[in-house]
């Protein structure tokens, strides 16, 4: 719904900020990671399940992967409402979904979940769970991440 990708063009501000180039795109338009130095790999978070395409692009672009650095941020509700979920157990399922690459970092952030962005069933899914709504994400500790991202990549 866009907070994820909100996050990723976030974090490339920050990486091109200190003088680092970087490209983002959604997983599904990547046709190689040749030529890339590093890879940071974001997903949304949905009922505390990862995104089905980060276990698919690992897969088709496992060789690749496993010779440069890569890193790993969820987004989702679980940081400001454990009723969908602990952070723990999503970022556990990430680095599943990411296997058999070792990432050398992983997070999760609070994201953003507006009712006016939803489905009728997904409003009825989150009025019958009783989720908090509204935009939590933390751009201060977002930036953070994207700073310390070129020690963790080795870039």
């Amino acid at each position: 719904m866009g907070s994820t990708a909100e996050i990723a063009q976030a974090i490339s501000r920050e990486l091109d900020a200190t003088g680092h180039s970087v490209a983002v795109s959604e997983m599904k338009g990547i046709d190689s990671v040749e030529g890339y130095r590093a890879v940071v790999i974001g997903t949304p978070v949905y009922l505390a399940a990862i995104e089905k395409e980060v276990a698919h692009f690992v897969t088709r672009h496992r060789d690749g992967l496993s010779r440069i650095p890569v890193a790993a941020f969820a987004v989702g509700i679980a940081p400001v409402d454990h009723r969908v979920g602990s952070v723990e157990d999503v970022l556990e399922k990430l680095r599943a979904s990411l296997d058999p690459v070792k990432p050398v970092a992983v997070i999760m952030f609070a994201g953003r979940l507006e009712l006016t962005r939803m489905s009728f069933v997904q409003k009825t899914m989150t009025g019958l769970m009783k989720v908090l709504t509204g935009d939590f994400r933390d751009w201060d500790a977002i930036r953070a991440w994207a700073r310390e991202l070129p020690a963790l990549l080795k870039a």
